[in-house]
């Protein structure tokens, strides 16, 4: 009798992402994919990313989590929160989400946002707020995960001549 597909002990299913809270050791490697992305910081902050994200590890305004497939980490995302009264609760917003472009970037995008989604409901935000991006298939990843448009947001900086100085 033929049984068909044979029988397998290992079926091939694709790499896993096991995605987790980030640790202060995967600082330099998430900074590295935020550079090899051309993700930039805003101008006039005392400090660069690394020190920013090595300080928000540990918290409880914000969340850092990573992807990893095979001991590396390949995505990365920062939750940071605020207090606000026009939203009802807390705002989350997703200040970073970087995945390295070779590996499956909708998956691990996915998984990223799932996870900053958990992170969020466990911090009583009542919103979670990102910035558009331009780029339509990435639109759609934000949307696919029930993300909406809601007007542009406007912003100043705040940084002293000082610090804007150090920091062209």
């Amino acid at each position: 009798m033929l049984r068909w597909p044979p029988p397998h002990e290992v079926v091939p299913v694709g790499v896993e992402y096991q995605v987790r809270a980030a640790r202060i050791t995967d600082v330099d490697r998430l900074v590295a994919l935020c550079d090899e992305a051309s993700w930039t910081t805003e101008s006039g902050s005392p400090l660069n990313a690394s020190d920013l994200l090595r300080q928000l590890v540990y918290l409880p305004q914000a969340s850092v989590i990573v992807a990893e497939a095979r001991r590396d980490i390949v995505g990365g995302a920062v939750l940071a929160l605020r207090p606000s009264v026009r939203a009802g609760g807390f705002v989350g917003t997703v200040d970073l989400l970087v995945v390295d472009p070779r590996v499956d970037v909708d998956r691990v995008h996915s998984a990223l946002l799932e996870e900053v989604l958990r992170s969020a409901r466990n911090k009583a935000c009542a919103v979670v707020e990102a910035i558009a991006s331009d780029d339509p298939a990435e639109r759609t990843r934000w949307e696919d995960m029930g993300f909406r448009e809601a007007g542009p947001r406007i912003y100043r900086s705040v940084a002293t001549a000082k610090t804007a100085a150090r920091h062209p």
